[in-house]
């Protein structure tokens, strides 16, 4: 099943599906967002630039179907930097397929050939198909998220 899936890392010539894959991963999440972030997303994540962000793209035949981005980051309570798993979106067409499973284990491989061991990811508590699959790859973690805006 997943021997058909290609991970890839994002490539500037991936900006039109980029673009269709993250509108549809921010709807789900019921979010919008103007054209100029997305001009900035894109290109923080082609900058290859230490301490920026990172995207991988999931291809089924030749397909663009799933997205990730990560970023590795200091951390202060190990030596050893971390990596923060932002974003997981596979279109629904090509779910169940083990794209994004691939995905999330592309990160980690990523993450521990820079001599990272650890990544982490948060998703809303309505995203019961996303965890499911969560559960089988990583654990679940008792802390909560707040915010404090503007």
């Amino acid at each position: 099943m997943a021997s058909d899936i290609i991970i890839r890392p994002l490539r500037a010539e991936d900006h039109e599906e980029w673009s269709r894959l993250w509108t549809a991963y921010l709807a789900f999440y019921e979010t919008e967002l103007p054209a100029e972030v997305y001009q900035t997303a894109f290109s923080r994540l082609l900058s290859g630039e230490a301490g920026e962000f990172q995207g991988l793209i999931a291809e089924i035949d030749g397909q663009p179907v799933g997205l990730t981005h990560y970023l590795f980051h200091r951390m202060l309570w190990s030596i050893e930097d971390t990596c923060y798993l932002l974003d997981l979106y596979t279109d629904p067409s090509a779910r169940g397929r083990g794209a994004g499973r691939a995905l999330i284990e592309a990160v980690h491989s990523a993450a521990k050939e820079a001599g990272i061991p650890d990544i982490y990811w948060q998703t809303q508590e309505f995203n019961y198909k996303g965890r499911m699959l969560y559960d089988q790859l990583a654990t679940r973690t008792p802390f909560i998220i707040y915010e404090k805006h503007g």
